[in-house]
């Protein structure tokens, strides 16, 4: 059985019928996406629980081995070549548990957002499109598909038709917008309903884009009040 992560929990109001589970990125924990909350324009949304869990920490080698909070470890700069396999489906199944708790607690998969930053959003779409049920929608930002490879083949059917949000800012230099552009297009020539967003900003969030992500939250969560 899955250790379920622990995690920082924020309720917009009491008795949510709607969650949203959130991953950060590399090196940093769940707290770094909390203020966000207040940055967003919920008016009209249904009451959300915000849920932002702390990877585990692990050795990460193209930082020297140094441990810090990961959700895979990270071998080379070409993130596409050398990938940690065994990290993402070990992630995976701990962003399974999550979304299993929050199934347990009353809200069922069609109102769970999957959401990420950076290695989040990659475990985001790792996981999202594996997902034997439909979730509500993958908001996926600064990040890219990974083990592309396997993905036509693992990929469940479920969530064929889930609004995907995917924003890249076009000078990150962590992870350069072609790569980005590339997961784009790989989930396209698949079928999925990607909303593609690009910001002149780096490897971070900026102001329209919060923006455009309460437009799409409050678009994907039309209808699901209770």
């Amino acid at each position: 059985m899955t250790k379920l992560l622990e995690a920082i929990q924020i309720d917009t109001a009491p008795n949510p019928p709607v969650s949203v589970i959130w991953l950060h990125g590399l090196g940093a924990d769940g707290s770094d996406f909390v203020p966000i909350v207040r940055e967003l324009d919920l008016s009209g949304c249904p009451a959300i629980r915000f849920i932002f869990p702390h990877a585990p920490t692990m050795p990460v080698t193209i930082n020297n081995g140094y441990v810090m909070r990961a959700w895979y470890d990270i071998i080379g700069t070409d993130l596409a070549k050398r990938e940690d396999e065994n990290g993402l489906r070990k992630s995976q199944q701990a962003v399974e548990a999550l979304i299993a708790q929050e199934k347990e607690r009353g809200i069922p998969a069609d109102r769970i957002i999957l959401a990420g930053f950076s290695q989040g959003c990659a475990m985001t779409l790792q996981t999202g499109l594996r997902h034997p049920e439909k979730l509500a929608g993958l908001l996926c930002l600064s990040g890219y598909v990974p083990l592309h490879a396997t993905l036509e083949a693992e990929r469940h059917p479920a969530n064929q038709d889930t609004p995907i949000f995917l924003a890249h800012g076009r000078g990150d230099a962590v992870i350069p917008i072609d790569r980005a552009e590339k997961s784009r297009d790989v989930l396209k020539s698949l079928g999925y309903q990607v909303e593609w967003h690009e910001y002149m900003m780096p490897h971070s969030v900026c102001a329209e884009e919060v923006d455009d992500i309460s437009t799409w939250l409050k678009r994907v969560l039309a209808g699901k009040a209770g």
